[in-house]
């Protein structure tokens, strides 16, 4: 017996560990070059040279073989010399030897079609955040009608709520087997695509770029705290930039810590280094900080006063120059506001955990207008209070309302 070699990224082979009907559902969901598309043919194919299975392909709209998942398909199959000569790959059709057949059909103007479909073994869901909760209901139904039978669904995700994203990230099914799955996730990650994903990082809108790259939702930058100020960017701080000035945020249970290095130069603050860990001791910031901010002990740094014992701590056990960040009411209302005085904010792209907080920063917006509100969602902040704390000292505070206390009283005319 020969044995085959499949190579998948490390992040999909928990999803396709378990045997074929182990599972109902399987599903992968991310930006641009995780390899996740083609993963999920390549498993197709496997599965379809082991045993003759009929595979449904499909997607919201198919007007074409070209607009389906056949050209995925094809390439999966490519990468193997034994599932190439295994596969009859037509310009419409793709046929195993064994009697394996795929069907390629669209749901928008297809789903009566698929109803009358019989013995579906697998059916693939691609491009799945464009299908409507319609589609996936009369799709469960037809296609689970074969014992073993599976439905695997691959999207990159763009509204939170899509019934794509109801179904498999916030209720997955007790009986499937979900990941996210991004570029950093793909040991294959081409070169030449790496080199396109770093120019439209610096191209496009965080957002966009976000969307495309990172799998994250097209989210509203009008909520965006830092909306329309923040960028990413390589650069080297230059001697004649102020700074560094350094911040930290506390860790507490399922919260992060974080510490963070800029520099200001003319009307751009810079962010430059960061240390980002969750559950992380004190006892073990030293290390982990200097590994990531060099030199980072050398330097003031103002760290949240809600914990002055930590403060003392990390005075006396290599951060010497730690101290409590000054705090007033209104200071963070007042740090948001200096940091958008800026007129734009450079972010590394090695700081990873701030741009991802930068993008999910936001303003609290009404459940049922859709306003966006002065309060300020108290999540995906820690980086940036970071920011803030570091510096705290440029930061002007509002004048408080003078309070005249005494005694009212009338006038002799009334």
């Amino acid at each position: 017996m020969t044995t085959a070699q499949i190579r998948l990224p490390e992040k999909l082979v928990p999803v396709f560990a378990p045997a074929r009907g182990a599972v109902q559902y399987r599903a992968a969901y991310g930006g641009r070059g995780s390899s996740k598309s083609v993963s999920f043919a390549l498993m197709a194919a496997v599965w379809g040279y082991v045993e003759p299975l009929r595979i449904l392909a499909t997607r919201d709209i198919q007007v074409s073989i070209k607009e389906s998942f056949h050209a995925e398909l094809k390439s999966a199959i490519d990468m193997h010399d034994w599932l190439a000569d295994h596969y009859d790959v037509g310009v419409d059709y793709l046929r195993g030897r064994n009697g394996t057949e795929f069907i390629f059909r669209g749901l928008r103007h297809g789903v009566t079609t698929i109803k009358s479909l019989a013995k579906i073994d697998l059916t693939i869901v691609e491009e799945a955040e464009d299908v409507p909760e319609s589609s996936w209901l009369a799709l469960e139904a037809t296609v689970f009608r074969q014992p073993k039978s599976e439905l695997w669904s691959v999207w990159n995700p763009r509204k939170d709520g899509s019934p794509v994203d109801q179904r498999f990230r916030k209720t997955p099914p007790s009986n499937s087997l979900v990941t996210e799955i991004n570029w950093q996730d793909n040991p294959f990650f081409p070169k030449g695509l790496d080199e396109l994903r770093r120019r439209e990082q610096e191209r496009l809108d965080p957002n966009t770029y976000a969307h495309i790259w990172e799998g994250a939702y097209l989210t509203n930058s009008d909520a965006q705290v830092l909306g329309g100020k923040w960028r990413v960017a390589e650069f080297e701080p230059q001697p004649d930039w102020d700074g560094p000035y350094q911040g930290g945020d506390f860790g507490y249970a399922q919260d992060p810590m974080a510490a963070v290095r800029c520099h200001v130069t003319g009307d751009t603050l810079y962010v430059s280094h960061e240390a980002y860990r969750n559950r992380l001791e004190i006892d073990e910031y030293e290390r982990f900080i200097l590994a990531k901010i060099p030199g980072f002990e050398t330097i003031a740094t103002r760290w949240d006063n809600a914990r002055p014992e930590n403060i003392s701590y990390l005075r006396r056990n290599g951060l010497p120059r730690s101290e409590a960040v000054a705090k007033w009411p209104g200071s963070l209302e007042d740090g948001i506001a200096f940091l958008r005085s800026f007129k734009e904010i450079v972010i590394h792209p090695r700081c990873v955990n701030l741009i991802r907080e930068a993008r999910l920063y936001s303003h609290k917006v009404d459940r049922l207008t859709s306003d966006v509100l002065p309060a300020i969602v108290d999540a995906h902040n820690h980086g940036w209070d970071a920011v803030r704390y570091a510096v705290t000292p440029m930061i002007k505070r509002r004048t408080a309302p003078t309070v005249i206390v005494g005694t009212w009283g009338r006038t002799a005319d009334g």
